[in-house]
């Protein structure tokens, strides 16, 4: 293995404030990898509902602690998530932390997985991962080398495999629903997407708005994303401008924190709609959100496709079907969640949380 200075890449390195208030959570691991020298930390927010269920992100952080909010922030929109969706998962979430100016070869990737696996493994079950932000199907294989605890393995080491396309599935009907909420139709054709961040779901729900016939201004940090927009006849804008493009909905697909005071106030859209985690820099964003008159779908909501996949499609008896019909479901509670706001006032943050903390409060 080696571990070798990385060229800086500011656009993709993240700054995270640790939470002021003691965490919730029910457990929080951190531990040097003793193959990768990585740090690791798994947050196991609860495990209510049952064994605890998130990704693991393997990404580069300035700080470990900026490593440490992240999980803690993720691992609690995890149980949200999981609850809203009507699973009999709690919320967890893994980091591995890669520190800034240096990049992992492909046995340091090897390395820090199986290093990751043993931390899952040393919690007896509370908490199972899956891929994530930097890793994948493939990744996740290697972390099943040193426990059980892990799922959306490759379809030919047994697993139901990566689940980028049930995401942008359950986003897609979330979309729909949130178009038919504000405009009165769902029909997507002619209406005007901004789609940023052009990843594994970006990418896939970039094609699928096209294939309806809608109008596309898209972009990524990443410029080789030009060769989908070139494809799919797609107008390209500086990742900086994206939210100030006048269109129907924004659709963020990148990483967490890109609604902030600043961008929402800027915003010239009716709806966003989007599959990237914890959107809102601060809790007071969706305030503003209402204030301005933009119908928000919250994300732990509108993206929790990929959960219920992972979820079901290793459930003995559960038929495509009927998992289909769960991922097309989340448009019906995004539905729900708008009506509910509007009708109490409240944002849609406040009546999605609503939803899932009756699950919660109950148990069940």
């Amino acid at each position: 293995m080696s571990i070798t200075p990385a060229p800086a890449a500011p656009a993709t390195e993240v700054h995270v404030q640790l939470p002021q208030a003691a965490p919730d959570h029910e457990r929080v691991l951190i531990t040097r990898g003793p193959r990768s020298g990585l740090t690791i930390i798994v947050a196991v927010h609860s495990t209510v509902l049952g064994q605890a269920l998130g990704g693991a992100r393997l990404w580069r952080y300035e700080h470990w602690t900026d490593a440490l909010g992240d999980a803690l922030r993720l691992s609690q929109a995890m149980t949200m998530k999981n609850a809203a969706a009507g699973l009999a998962r709690g919320g967890g979430k893994s980091v591995v932390a890669i520190p800034a100016g240096v990049e992992l070869d492909e046995a340091g990737r090897r390395d820090a997985m199986l290093d990751l696996g043993d931390a899952v493994e040393s919690l007896g079950g509370a908490y199972m991962t899956a891929e994530d932000v930097g890793t994948s199907a493939e990744l996740m294989a290697v972390v099943h080398e040193r426990t059980e605890h892990v799922c959306g393995l490759p379809a030919e080491a047994g697993g139901v495999g990566e689940p980028a396309d049930a995401t942008a599935a359950g986003v897609f009907a979330g979309m729909l629903a949130t178009l038919e909420h504000v405009f009165g139709s769902d029909d997507p054709a002619g209406r005007h997407f901004v789609v940023a961040g052009l990843g594994q779901v970006g990418g896939r729900l970039a094609r699928m708005l096209a294939a309806r016939g809608a109008r596309l201004t898209v972009t990524d940090v990443f410029d080789g994303k030009r060769a989908l927009a070139e494809e799919l006849g797609a107008a390209w804008v500086d990742p900086a401008e994206a939210h100030r493009i006048e269109a129907d909905v924004f659709v963020p697909c990148g990483l967490g924190g890109v609604l902030t005071g600043q961008v929402v106030s800027e915003l010239r859209v009716r709806a966003v709609v989007g599959a990237a985690n914890n959107q809102l820099a601060a809790r007071g964003v969706a305030d503003r959100l209402r204030e301005r008159g933009i119908a928000w779908a919250p994300d732990f909501v509108v993206n929790a496709g990929g959960v219920v996949y992972l979820d079901l499609a290793s459930t003995p008896g559960v038929t495509a079907a009927e998992l289909d019909a769960r991922i097309a479901g989340i448009g019906d509670t995004i539905g729900a969640v708008l009506r509910e706001a509007d009708a109490s006032g409240t944002t849609t943050l406040d009546a999605a949380e609503r939803l899932a903390l009756a699950r919660l409060r109950s148990g069940r």
